[in-house]
């Protein structure tokens, strides 16, 4: 799980441990892998007519796959004027992505055509994005939002979901991603919720969650599979610095060993090589499925 920050957790040297997991996870292509396969489609017919096309993405991190997203909308309407919002609660993951005065190298720098783009930072939590336009009362619409990664970390799901499809202009979509229900993190977190459940992380969903939300707000919409799975054979050896990395980020704590009982530590593990895995050619792969579900506006 990645992206939004609203209690600022990717930040210091939880900043290290979640690019440490993007590396090792596969997680970032196989979502771009997803977009690309099902946005140049949805692009084409939500772009269809307009003389300019505003796109929010809301939990961006540092910028890797809005990259994407704009790139791809661009190619497609090069003659578009195109803008973008961006919320982020971590000003570090932001860095990577915007262009302040003393950052070398920055996302935007680096990618030619995104230089084209006007881009507008809000550095703050969604909940935080939230009651700023609601207090300012200017409800700037979007032909296209994405959310990806993200809702894990929003107090009330339901009323964020119904708030940003609000923002949709006629003919857009709203974009979450999530994990997908029975895959490894939904069978973790759900089996282990009162110990994980503690941090910035309150209540766990996986898209089963998020599809309920959307049927009791009577919003339509469309699920697409992003298949992902990632070796995590060295959690089970106790003196890998690789696999401790990953069992902390994977279950949100400092330092896993130091974090659990022994018990606790036992049938986590037992639970990610039974239920949350499958084991081929000597490597435990770990259940990392996404689910892509585009909300029509």
């Amino acid at each position: 799980m990645a992206a939004e920050a609203q209690h600022t957790c990717y930040e210091g040297d939880n900043v290290h441990i979640f690019q440490f997991y993007l590396e090792h996870s596969g997680e970032h292509k196989a979502i771009v892998q997803c977009v690309n396969n099902l946005l140049a489609r949805e692009f084409k017919r939500i772009g269809e007519g307009k003389s300019s096309l505003a796109v929010l993405g809301v939990g961006s991190g540092g910028g890797e796959v809005d990259a994407q997203i704009l790139t791809l909308l661009q190619s497609i309407f090069p003659a578009v004027p195109i803008t973008a919002d961006i919320v982020e609660g971590s000003s570090e993951l932001s860095d990577n992505f915007k262009v302040p005065e003393n950052y070398v190298k920055p996302l935007v720098a680096k990618t030619a055509s995104l230089q084209k783009i006007p881009f507008g930072w809000h550095i703050m939590s969604s909940e935080d994005y939230v009651k700023q336009v609601k207090t300012k009362g200017e409800m700037k619409k979007f032909d296209f939002i994405h959310m990806i990664q993200m809702i894990y970390y929003v107090e009330n799901l339901c009323e964020t979901i119904s708030f940003y499809h609000s923002l949709l202009k006629a003919n857009g979509r709203l974009m979450i991603i999530v994990e997908a229900a029975n895959s490894g993190w939904d069978t973790l977190w759900k089996t282990y919720s009162k110990e994980l459940c503690v941090g910035v992380i309150k209540e766990y969903r996986s898209s089963a969650e998020v599809i309920a939300c959307l049927e009791s707000l009577g919003l339509k919409y469309d699920e697409h599979s992003a298949p992902n799975a990632f070796d995590i054979t060295e959690c089970f050896n106790p003196g890998s610095c690789h696999g401790e990395r990953l069992l902390s980020f994977m279950t949100g704590s400092d330092k896993f060993h130091e974090s659990f009982t022994p018990e606790i530590r036992a049938g986590m593990l037992d639970l990610l090589r039974r239920k949350c895995s499958t084991e081929k050619d000597g490597k435990v792969l770990f259940n990392s499925d996404l689910s892509c579900i585009l909300v029509h506006a």
